[in-house]
């Protein structure tokens, strides 16, 4: 099989399993499904290797490469496919809307709908639905982002006002990663609430994700958006749009913003029906994940298209999820927000510098925010010297699962002694 047989075939697969029919050109039927891909489609500009059909109307065409081939570049030859459409051809508008460049391992998109199209990475190709929701879109996302309505500040401090501000400013450039520092205290949480009101309110995002670091936190998350109140509307969060903290693996078709942790995120995609809600106890800094040196494997799952949020926020998770969780982020297409209040180099290198506000400590304790603080060293034996359990029949002593956080009591096998370290 040659390099190019071998990315035909690979993009075949992911089309497939994306909810495309792939056609030859000679026995297609473009009325046969949602979506159909026709292969070697002939334009006047040239063949295309695939032309996509969406509800029997041309909306776009996939450039292939043979795999290792760089995409760098191609983006002008799959242009010129989607410019040579022939008015006579059933399509939505003229030049078809969407392109994708691909070696059956890489792929890139671009919209040409957006105000500056740009080709971004995918992990694949669209659903059929999805570039449907595209193209009936008064208004593509993009555009709305750079005709943001003017912050209501009432309620807001100084720093909450200049992160959404920026956050804006980062999207209405097209960065697709965005990275805030804000300390402790400073009000993170109702910053998120009133940057993803106005994103559903005034950009019309579809749905928004929150990935927090334990459930514990997605519950106070969820509060938060209970308590909040629009300075545009008056009304509560939760009473204009749905909010939905997910305990179960299943997400709700009316949710505008789902709160999750990375776990149950993963194993969501993972195909699985359920998981222990223990699991998403422990912070990922002290589970087991955070003995993982490779990154774990993720694989395309139809049910979660990549197109399923606009935005994700990323809220306070270990700097493990931009290292091996990050190809959990990286599935969706989407916007990804981060709030951090210590940055490290993994946070900063995933979001590419993006860094556009920063918020210590210091500078919360200089605005009265929070109160500064001394550090006490208080020393004690068991401290300095360590100490030994001894075993003694008919006494129980707490055992702590390490990855679920539960506690069983059973007796000492034999003294246990342990040391200062």
């Amino acid at each position: 099989m040659t390099p190019e047989e071998k990315a035909r075939r690979n993009i075949d697969r992911q089309l497939e399993q994306c909810g495309w029919l792939v056609q030859d050109y000679r026995q297609m039927n473009i009325s046969a499904g949602p979506g159909v891909a026709v292969r070697e489609f002939p334009l006047a500009t040239g063949e295309a290797d695939y032309l996509l059909y969406v509800d029997a109307k041309a909306a776009g065409a996939v450039e292939a490469k043979p795999e290792g081939h760089t995409l760098t570049g191609v983006e002008e030859q799959s242009e010129k496919y989607v410019v040579g459409a022939p008015r006579e051809l059933p399509h939505y508008v003229l030049p078809l809307p969407f392109t994708y460049e691909s070696t059956g391992k890489v792929t890139q998109f671009s919209n040409r709908l957006d105000p500056t199209p740009r080709s971004r990475e995918l992990f694949t190709f669209h659903r059929p639905e999805e570039l449907l929701r595209l193209v009936n879109r008064q208004g593509q996302l993009r555009r709305k982002l750079q005709t943001m309505p003017p912050l209501e500040t009432g309620k807001l401090w100084p720093v909450q006002i200049n992160a959404i501000r920026s956050v804006e400013t980062s999207l209405a450039a097209n960065r697709l990663r965005t990275l805030i520092q804000m300390t402790m205290g400073s009000g993170k949480t109702f910053t998120a609430c009133s940057q993803i009101y106005r994103l559903i309110k005034f950009a019309d995002a579809g749905r928004v994700l929150i990935l927090v670091d334990r459930n514990n936190l997605g519950t106070q998350t969820y509060n938060e958006f209970e308590q909040y109140v629009s300075p545009y509307t008056n009304y509560r969060f939760t009473e204009e749009f749905n909010v939905q903290h997910l305990r179960r693996n299943t997400i709700d078709p009316a949710s505008r913003v789902c709160i999750t942790t990375i776990q149950r995120l993963y194993s969501m995609l993972k195909g699985e029906e359920e998981l222990d809600e223990e699991a998403e106890e422990g912070s990922l800094f002290e589970s087991e994940f955070s003995l993982i040196k490779e990154p774990l494997p993720v694989v395309y799952n139809p049910r979660i298209p990549i197109g399923l949020f606009d935005f994700i926020i990323v809220d306070e998770c270990h700097r493990s999820i931009y290292n091996v969780w990050r190809q959990v982020l990286e599935y969706f297409d989407a916007f990804i927000i981060g709030l951090t209040a210590t940055p490290t180099d993994h946070t900063l290198g995933f979001f590419k510098g993006n860094l556009v506000q920063q918020y210590t400590h210091e500078d919360a304790v200089a605005d009265g925010v929070n109160v500064g603080y001394d550090v006490y060293r208080i020393a004690t034996k068991i401290t300095e010297q360590g100490a030994t359990l001894e075993k003694e029949p008919g006494m129980f002593v707490p055992h702590r699962d390490r990855r679920t956080k539960s506690t069983k009591y059973k007796e000492l096998d034999d003294d246990l002694t342990y040391t200062a370290n």
